[in-house]
């Protein structure tokens, strides 16, 4: 066993469980490098892979992890469900009949550097959902926001007028090659670290307005709850009802959608999962930082893997049968004035 392995098994085991995945499930998965991080242990990679239709009008579901180093819950949950998807595919046919008309594309260690070094950010010190070049419509909460005060408080931007750092930019040509344009696309990106209630935000982030779609979420909501009324709970809701911020990546990736794709409906979901309640059954884990965004104890963390591969499912299911639930321009109307009673006419 070399000095290498035994680091990446200490402080990077994510990574490779990741590529002996990528190993058992090679017959059926497409795996690329789309970028590597520059680490004193050795390059980084960051790896899209995609399983399914190579149809461009097929739909598309795309998952994400690992943006924020510190949250690594949400990287574990996307490997945990691809080992559960690679080893289905060895005997479920139905699930190949699914994937014949559809495809998955996953991004599960945005940012290994940031995991590896225990960091919100990436090893260049700026947060990668603060890194797009939009600005909040009005004044943000200071430093969480996002800011350009300096590289070494969290929540940092990045300088004004610089490139957008390199895994945001491998996350974007991620969903312009590989989702954009398809006629019906969703997105799930795993995070952790907000309140007590585990929640599935949409966009805006950087505004109080509706987005466009709207309705679609509504929709999307209330399908779900309908159809698994007794699973996990979750609260669904635009992320500005919470806060507002500059730089996030989906704000940017879905405008650009509407403009470049507006016959195509992309709606981008963010999967905050909260981790304050986590702390509250367990209060030591506030010794550590880490712990303020990961389920520590071992059956907690267990028990976290399991209860959202319901939703994962759910979304997939969704996504390949988007046209069955997707509103009718009538139904729009009478959805967007619920939507709008429901998170805005508070």
């Amino acid at each position: 066993m070399n000095d290498a392995f035994r680091w990446h098994q200490r402080h990077l085991p994510e990574l490779l469980q990741l590529e002996e995945l990528i190993a058992l499930g090679e017959r059926w998965m497409r795996a690329s490098v789309v970028h590597q991080v520059d680490h004193p242990h050795g390059p980084l990679p960051v790896h899209v892979l995609e399983l399914g239709s190579r149809n461009p009008r097929a739909p598309v579901m795309g998952f994400f992890g690992g943006v924020h180093g510190v949250e690594r819950i949400g990287s574990q949950i996307l490997l945990y469900w691809l080992h559960t998807l690679i080893h289905r595919l060895s005997w479920d046919d139905a699930l190949h009949r699914r994937l014949e008309q559809m495809r998955i594309v996953i991004m599960p260690m945005v940012n290994p550097g940031g995991l590896a070094n225990r960091t919100r950010c990436n090893p260049n010190g700026v947060d990668l959902m603060r890194n797009a070049p939009v600005d909040a419509d009005g004044r943000v909460a200071f430093l969480v926001g996002g800011h350009r005060i300096s590289r070494h408080l969290p929540w940092y931007r990045g300088r004004a007028g610089a490139p957008m750092e390199a895994e945001a930019q491998a996350v974007l040509r991620a969903v312009r090659e590989r989702i954009a344009g398809a006629p019906f696309a969703m997105t799930l990106d795993c995070h952790s670290g907000f309140g007590r209630q585990d929640r599935l935000w949409c966009c805006y982030a950087r505004r109080h307005q509706p987005m466009p779609n709207l309705a679609d979420v509504y929709a999307l909501k209330t399908l779900r709850e309908d159809s698994f009324p007794h699973h996990h709970p979750y609260l669904v809701e635009p992320q500005s009802l919470n806060y507002t911020t500059h730089g996030d990546l989906w704000d940017y990736l879905y405008d650009e959608s509407l403009q470049q794709h507006p016959d195509c409906t992309f709606l981008p979901l963010t999967l905050e999962m909260g981790s304050w309640l986590w702390v509250r059954k367990n209060p030591r884990q506030m010794l550590d930082f880490f712990g303020y965004f990961n389920p520590v104890i071992s059956h907690r963390h267990s028990r976290v893997l399991r209860q959202h591969l319901p939703l994962l499912e759910f979304l997939l299911a969704a996504t390949n049968h988007w046209h069955t639930w997707l509103p009718t321009p009538r139904q729009r109307v009478r959805l967007v004035e619920r939507a709008h009673r429901l998170w805005f006419d508070s």
